[in-house]
């Protein structure tokens, strides 16, 4: 069983993974305050029983499948399909959207398009990568890129942003 984490190991994994998780947890849910809670859950589990991992890419990989699975568990909550959302009651300020118009529209994409484009294009994993990661089928990931991609195109068109 691996030894429990270090102070200076938990700081590395926050500095290093935090913003990866916020990011592809938003694309899902959303939501910043939801998002934050994913994050922090990720590294929970992380605390409670560490891992060993085989390289850095093992760990980058398992944290985000640990992250979109929980974001998916969240999706399906009860909780979650019988309450009314933050937002209804006070707008929430999103992060910053640093690309602009283009994130902007890849947040309007349904869910299973966003992470997948968020991966492919903000992350820089492949199709077959970001499969493995999601549990799906490469062929899966590949069919809701190009759907993705068709989508962004049509809301950049109808923006008038191409």
């Amino acid at each position: 069983m691996p030894a429990p984490l270090n102070r200076a190991e938990a700081e590395r994994l926050v500095h290093s993974y935090s913003d990866l998780i916020l990011r592809l947890s938003y694309t899902y849910l959303k939501s910043t305050d939801d998002a934050q809670d994913i994050c922090q859950t990720v590294f929970l589990k992380l605390l409670q029983k560490p891992r060993e991992f085989a390289s850095p890419e093992h760990e980058k990989a398992w944290i985000i499948r640990t992250a979109a699975n929980l974001c998916k568990d969240h999706l399906k909550s009860h909780w979650r399909r019988t309450t009314v959302a933050l937002e209804a009651a006070a707008a929430v300020p999103a992060p910053e959207e640093e690309e602009g118009g283009l994130l902007a529209a890849v947040n309007l994409l349904p869910p299973k398009y966003r992470a997948v484009i968020y991966l492919y294009y903000y992350e820089g994993y492949a199709a077959k990568e970001i499969a493995e990661l999601l549990g799906e089928k490469p062929a899966t990931v590949s069919t809701q890129l190009s759907r993705g991609r068709q989508q962004l195109r049509a809301l950049l068109e109808s923006e008038g942003l191409t």
